[in-house]
């Protein structure tokens, strides 16, 4: 492995735990930076095939998704259809008229790169009960004072809040889930798994599944779930069945665009969206897993 790749990756984990641990704003632009990067190289996409997407207006909407979805995560369901209003009026009154691939790529765009995303934030953010307008921090750690030594949030993870702890979580399977379905394929992998990207394997997919289970029964069980054998198995691999479709998605894109990488941002791994491909169809399943799967699951007997 390229040692660009190593260090490219070193670095974007340091910042993704920062943002994941700081929450609040600092989690909140920290993903709007990304989704914006994101979906220029979406954008750019588009563009190759000959569609011309209204991209500015999706990018400014999506945004404003973000951003609502920090204040009050209930509002961002409402809002989605509106931003995608706004889009489609845009397309209706520029001079040249729009086809139905403008439309469903514009739509695509805030769906991709906006609207799912903000789950992410939903999750991080909105179970800690949000944010205030000045530019801090949600309380990560429910009980912890000056007395304590500061170790010890991070040695008894259950007093820390259920946004960062379930974030941390998810995180680690989507890692789990990527790293081993990349280092088992490569030395293992003999079944091509699909014709959208050659080089990933049947064994492959089926070990980074496994990988992110066994991270989510790990986690579960730490973190004191109900019935943490059923519902950690159920959380890794949603999760790692999840990272893998995200990343065949964005195959497929680049793959009709033409294109070996979204973009060339990060040394050794291309653009933003062929790192965070795996996050972006997790994000609504693991909120809904969390606000509505798991309370329902009874303890054990």
């Amino acid at each position: 492995m390229p040692w660009s790749r190593i260090f490219s990756g070193i670095v974007a984990i340091t910042l993704a735990m920062g943002m994941i641990v700081a929450g609040g704003w600092y989690f909140t632009l920290g993903l709007c930076v990304i989704v914006y990067l994101g979906q220029l190289e979406y954008f750019e996409l588009v563009q190759a095939k000959g569609i011309a997407p209204a991209a500015k207006t999706t990018l400014v909407v999506s945004q404003l998704l973000l951003v609502t979805a920090a204040l009050n995560s209930t509002l961002t369901d409402a809002a989605f259809p509106i931003a995608g209003t706004l889009i489609c009026f845009y397309l209706l009154f520029q001079p040249k008229m729009a086809t139905i691939a403008d439309i469903a790529a514009s739509i695509l765009g805030l769906l991709y790169g906006g609207y799912l995303p903000s789950y992410w934030i939903r999750l991080r953010v909105g179970l800690d009960g949000g944010v205030s307008l000045p530019l801090n921090a949600t309380a990560s750690i429910q009980s912890f004072s000056f007395n304590d030594s500061w170790l010890h949030p991070w040695t008894n993870l259950t007093v820390l809040s259920q946004g960062l702890t379930v974030t941390l979580l998810a995180f680690a399977c989507i890692w789990a889930a990527d790293i081993g379905a990349y280092s088992f394929g490569k030395f293992f992998g003999r079944t091509p798994l699909s014709n959208i990207s050659p080089k990933k394997t049947v064994e492959g997919a089926i070990f980074g599944i496994c990988g992110s289970g066994a991270v989510a029964m790990l986690g579960a069980w730490y973190l004191q779930w109900s019935n943490w054998q059923l519902s950690g198995f159920a959380f890794g691999t949603l999760i790692g069945v999840a990272s893998l479709l995200g990343d065949l998605t964005e195959s497929m894109m680049k793959r009709d665009a033409g294109v070996k990488d979204s973009g060339q941002l990060i040394p050794g791994h291309g653009g933003i969206l062929d790192r965070t491909d795996s996050y972006v169809f997790t994000a609504p399943l693991v909120y809904y897993f969390i606000t509505l799967v798991l309370p329902l699951l009874p303890p054990l007997s």
